[in-house]
């Protein structure tokens, strides 16, 4: 008996040091599978890392040539409303305008586009208002004028366009637009 004994003492030690290894395997298992998981998900973070790098790599350069791109295009504006005078201002102001065409060739290759804000409605997340306008042919809360176009670079807001926006009209009564004619409940038929 004293050798039954001995071997069921056995049996349990081997059953309780196998179900330790296998308490240890599965938590090792589970380690091991957090850890890839961290591995694949620090590399689809590095791989939009390196793909916004090479998107929005230019934004600040280009948003440093955007005041010459508007003087560019302030300049053919004044141009415009001035005849030239001789063949040479119009060769000069042709000139400017094959400079800023290739300027806006080259700032598009890189995926950066102007926006189109007159008329639209406005919107604080593309529109930055720098005055109200009374316009009767608009309606309220409308782009009216654009002061400074508004830029996107693959579809992200580069620089907002500085808008003039039309004016909500206070709505007015025939009554109250007429001098003393205050309305009151006594002079109402019940």
């Amino acid at each position: 008996m004293p050798d039954n004994m001995a071997d069921d003492e056995a049996r349990t030690e081997g059953a309780a040091d196998a179900a330790a290894l296998q308490a240890e395997n599965a938590s090792l298992r589970d380690r091991m599978l957090r850890a890839l998981a961290e591995a694949e998900n620090t590399r689809r973070r590095a791989e939009r890392a390196a793909q916004d790098a090479r998107q929005y790599a230019v934004a600040d350069f280009a948003r440093e040539l955007l005041p010459v791109v508007d003087n560019l295009q302030r300049s053919i504006a004044a141009a415009e409303r001035h005849a030239a005078a001789t063949p040479e201002e119009a060769a000069l102001i042709d000139g400017v305008r094959a400079v800023e065409r290739i300027l806006m060739h080259a700032l598009e290759e890189f995926g950066i586009r102007r926006m189109d804000a007159r008329g639209a409605p406005f919107d604080p997340t593309l529109h930055e208002a720098i005055m109200e306008e009374d316009d009767a042919a608009s309606p309220p809360g409308t782009v009216v004028g654009v002061v400074e176009d508004g830029y996107t670079i693959n579809d992200r807001l580069l620089r907002p366009a500085r808008v003039a926006v039309a004016r909500r009209r206070s709505p007015v009564s025939p009554d109250a637009a007429r001098p003393g004619s205050q309305s009151r409940a006594s002079d109402h038929p019940a």
